[in-house]
């Protein structure tokens, strides 16, 4: 294993599907499907979580939350173990449309990352699969089953992922959601703290081998997620809101305050400090994303008794 070069392995008729790929799409048809990536990023599936979480449903918000945060563990998990390059390093015919760092070297791997399996493939079962398992509903099934097959399209066409990352990312994506669906039937409610600790400390394993930045932001996120819920049954004990507005208002300004505080976390260390693959840095960036994470979905939500009793007075 190459951290610094990574590790080529790939099969013939993935360079051939990805060349076909991008022969027949072009112009606006190009942008059209490389637009679908957007649905298996994290923040965005962060937001839908939010949307569920803070306003329809707290108890589907914690099992798709948790599905989602731990597919975005899992996948730098793999990653950091295959180090698998981009299609495009090895393969000169097959062009980098999307580069996932838009502003570095498109052949800079500690920029660029790995590429098996496909986060965003992973990312995308796991959110809109959870969507579907938990509400049994038709159109939430189709949801799940169109938007992982256009998630993981768009990444091959775009030339970041070959076909196996793709197929191996919707494999670790379905194991998330059901896993997360047997132990949570499993163990009872009051001892979900339990489970939360367990899959924690399971997921931490990355702490003696992960190089990437997306482990230990993604471990924060959990960590973060897994204690705000704990808080939430101890202190804060929410209510959910079915006003559109309401909801859209707390998700907005969550969202706000999540990306303020992990730019105020950071103030303290230099930039060189934050970039470097060392340990402390590691460990500063868990943290900045833990207490962010817990701050937002844990402690945020104490404020919405007030914002449901300005809405009765406007009303």
């Amino acid at each position: 294993m190459d951290l610094a070069t990574g590790n080529t392995f790939y099969f013939d008729f993935e360079v051939a599907f990805m060349q076909f790929l991008q022969s027949i799409f072009g112009g606006f048809a190009l942008s059209v499907i490389s637009f679908f990536s957007y649905f298996g990023e994290e923040m965005v599936l962060v937001l839908v979580m939010g949307f569920i979480y803070w306003g329809y449903d707290k108890k589907m918000g914690n099992y798709v939350g948790t599905s989602i945060l731990l597919g975005c563990v899992l996948n730098p998990l793999l990653k950091n173990i295959f180090v698998r390059r981009r299609p495009y390093f090895d393969n000169p015919q097959i062009k980098c449309l999307r580069p996932v760092e838009k502003n570095a070297d498109i052949y800079d791997i500690a920029a660029q990352g790995f590429s098996f399996p496909s986060g965003h493939s992973t990312n995308s079962v796991s959110a809109y699969s959870s969507m579907a398992k938990y509400k049994k509903n038709k159109v939430l099934l189709g949801i799940a089953i169109v938007m992982p097959l256009l998630v993981g399209l768009s990444r091959m066409t775009v030339g970041v992922h070959y076909p196996t990352d793709v197929l191996c990312g919707w494999l670790s994506g379905l194991v998330v959601v059901f896993l997360v669906s047997f132990l949570q039937n499993k163990i009872p409610e009051e001892k979900e703290w339990l489970l939360n600790l367990i899959i924690f400390l399971i997921a931490a394993l990355g702490f003696f081998y992960c190089k990437t930045d997306d482990y230990y932001s993604s471990l924060g996120l959990l960590g973060g997620f897994f204690l705000s819920r704990e808080f939430d049954k101890l202190v804060v004990h929410f209510r959910n809101s079915k006003k559109p507005v309401r909801i859209i208002v707390r998700v907005i300004a969550g969202a706000a305050l999540f990306l303020a505080l992990t730019k105020i976390l950071k103030m303290p260390f230099s930039s060189e400090f934050l970039s470097s693959p060392t340990l402390a840095a590691y460990c500063v960036r868990f943290l900045r994303y833990l207490i962010s994470c817990f701050v937002a979905v844990g402690v945020y939500p104490l404020i919405f008794a007030k914002f449901d009793k300005f809405w009765k007075e406007e009303a």
